[in-house]
């Protein structure tokens, strides 16, 4: 029995996604006592292989058609569906990204299997039942669920696992698999893309400076992108400056934005809705700059600054280029 990752990637670049669902895989696996395969799909996967091994696959699935030149969720479903009955797999397994949920809940409808998605913890030591905590509600409620299936469908929630190296990397055998597609299966596939932003994205970066409503205009972001510069980060924003139009959605840090999870977020005039916590809980250390002392974000926050931002982060600006013996 074998339990199958799904891996996500981007015309040969691995998504630091795939990281997370190989970890989580390696601790499922040993729970199972079963062998960590994984499966790459699609143009460019063929140069990930050894990536694979060294994240603890056994055995890395290299699956191609020529409907497969990019990302498509029916067809990546019904291979993975025609992979996994290959290789008898017990589970498949994936990260809840945007694509990696929608390809899970293809697959369970295609084999008309439950699915649990988007879990923090997995108890996978018992083939009959697996007991799991999912994040529901946006992760405002976490919830306990059992699945029992003959092969059981599972996301990890995205930043619900911290992404490590195997101790020993995997036999990585690799197996190429062309399933049995037609056009039917290429009903929704990436055709074109527009770049909108190259390098770090708000969703990778180390470092975050996020402005809220207190920020007061869509010029007062000047100050955070200074700050965020020099730190080698990204801006971000709450729902309000969106709804104000001060930033586009693509900067929104939320539950209807980009989760993120750097190594510090720098939460500025910031109130700390639920739905923007959601997409911010996962950051390593949180810095709240507000003047009010009350403040959700403030409360939730590892560090926090009680005062007026536009005369706080200048401030912080400052020093940073004294230190760095700039000006």
């Amino acid at each position: 029995m074998t339990l199958l990752v799904i891996l996500e990637h981007d015309r040969g670049d691995l998504a630091e996604a795939s990281r997370e669902a190989m970890t989580a895989g390696r601790s499922l696996a040993e729970q199972m006592g079963d062998d960590l395969h994984a499966v790459l799909i699609g143009e460019g996967a063929d140069h990930l292989t050894d990536e694979a091994a060294e994240l603890g696959a056994q055995t890395v699935h290299v699956v191609t058609h020529d409907i497969l030149t990019d990302y498509g969720p029916d067809a990546w479903a019904e291979s993975v569906r025609q992979l996994a009955d290959e290789i008898d797999a017990a589970a498949v397994l994936a990260v809840g990204t945007d694509r990696g949920n929608e390809v899970m809940a293809q697959l369970a409808a295609r084999t008309d299997l439950p699915f649990v998605a988007n879990c923090v913890s997995v108890d996978a030591s018992d083939d009959e039942g697996w007991s799991m905590t999912r994040l529901q509600w946006g992760g405002s409620l976490l919830e306990d669920s059992t699945i029992e299936a003959e092969r059981k469908l599972v996301s990890i929630g995205h930043h619900a696992v911290v992404a490590s190296d195997a101790l020993a990397p995997g036999a990585g055998t690799v197996e190429e698999f062309e399933p049995e597609l037609d056009g039917s299966h290429a009903v929704t596939i990436i055709k074109d893309r527009a770049v909108l932003s190259q390098g770090v994205t708000l969703s990778t970066a180390p470092v975050v400076v996020s402005g809220g409503r207190g920020v007061g205009s869509a010029d007062g972001f000047g100050i955070l992108e200074e700050l965020a510069d020099l730190l080698s980060g990204r801006v971000g924003c709450s729902r309000a400056v969106t709804n104000n139009g001060w930033r586009p959605h693509a900067d929104q840090v939320g539950q209807t934005g980009t989760r993120i999870a750097p190594e510090i977020y720098i939460a500025t005039g910031i109130s700390g809705a639920i739905q923007h916590w959601v997409g911010a809980m996962a950051s390593k250390r949180i810095l709240a700059i507000n003047t009010d002392p009350e403040a959700n974000m403030v409360a939730k926050a590892d560090y926090a600054v009680i005062g007026d931002l536009h005369k706080i982060v200048p401030a912080v600006t400052a020093e940073i280029k004294r230190r760095k013996g700039s000006t």
